[in-house]
């Protein structure tokens, strides 16, 4: 595919990144020259049900191909975790009660500080809950956000020397991003887009093989749960909506999406969450789109 000359990070009308907050194991920051130039050039809401770190929903914000404003328009944000969700609230309409919360840690954190809260699975206060999250994705081993069967995320200390627990300046131009952008805790399934909107599906893949990884939340990623999406998109097709899909480039997969309906491009894609440093590099993946 010929290159865009889309910036996938920078919005040039006010010179400030708004950029994934977290760190996202499927993150799709290097795959943002491959994903923008086959979005849509014109729809009416937006809709993210697989929202992770939200580096799409970024790029698109500044690369003005999303605008939010009156007229039905809006963006619709949503993922199952319920802790990264509370985040993004956050970060929408209390921020920086959130950086306030986020200088403490970062004043206070050593080995000990992190188990202890990382131990603190039961937090009532959203606020506190969200400061939770970024400092253990900030801290924690490859930024992996991974949780037992009991919900409760598990992952050891990172090495990092100065971890960036506290980017005041990104979270202040997330929270401006974030303006009247409806943001949920919600199950794909329950999608409500229609005629015209378009729909980013940004699921957990299809694993290669068996050691590869997809429990984000207590609720595990399926065999299942990926025929529920193509059967989510086959019925988004009929109600006149667009959408755009990425997963594993597996033989699964292809024959999944092999309807006349779906377009396959296989495009290259860095790796850089491995347990062997060897298997990390550049990998075929898939972007699926309507015919």
């Amino acid at each position: 595919m010929k290159q865009t000359s889309l910036s996938p990070e920078f919005d040039a009308s006010t010179g400030a990144p708004a950029k994934p907050f977290v760190k996202w194991v499927g993150g799709k920051r290097s795959l943002l020259r491959e994903l923008l130039p086959r979005a849509p050039k014109d729809f009416r809401c937006y809709y993210e049900p697989f929202l992770g770190g939200g580096a799409f929903f970024f790029a698109l914000l500044n690369n003005k191909l999303l605008n939010i404003t009156g007229g039905g328009r809006g963006a619709f944000l949503s993922d199952i975790n319920p802790d990264l969700v509370s985040a993004w609230q956050v970060i929408r309409d209390d921020v920086e009660a959130l950086i306030e919360l986020l200088k403490d840690h970062a004043q206070d954190h050593n080995r000990d500080y992190y188990y202890s809260l990382r131990a603190r699975h039961l937090l009532d206060d959203r606020i506190e809950r969200a400061a939770r999250l970024i400092y253990l994705n900030k801290t924690c081993f490859n930024g992996l956000w991974r949780v037992n069967s009991k919900g409760q995320f598990n992952v050891p200390m990172g090495s990092y020397q100065n971890p960036a627990i506290c980017d005041e300046a990104a979270l202040r131009s997330c929270h401006s991003a974030l303006q009247g952008v409806d943001i949920q805790r919600r199950d794909f399934r329950a999608l409500a887009a229609g005629e015209d909107d378009f729909v980013y599906f940004d699921p957990p893949y299809q694993p290669l093989d068996a050691t590869s990884f997809t429990r984000y939340a207590i609720d595990d990623f399926g065999i299942a749960e990926q025929e529920a999406l193509r059967d989510l998109c086959l019925a988004l097709h009929e109600r006149g909506a667009k959408f755009m899909i990425s997963n594993s480039n597996t033989k699964y997969i292809r024959d999944l999406y092999s309807a006349n309906v779906f377009a396959l491009h296989e495009v290259k894609a860095p790796r850089m969450v491995n347990s062997r440093a060897s298997e990390r590099g550049a990998v075929n993946e898939l972007i699926i789109t309507i015919h």
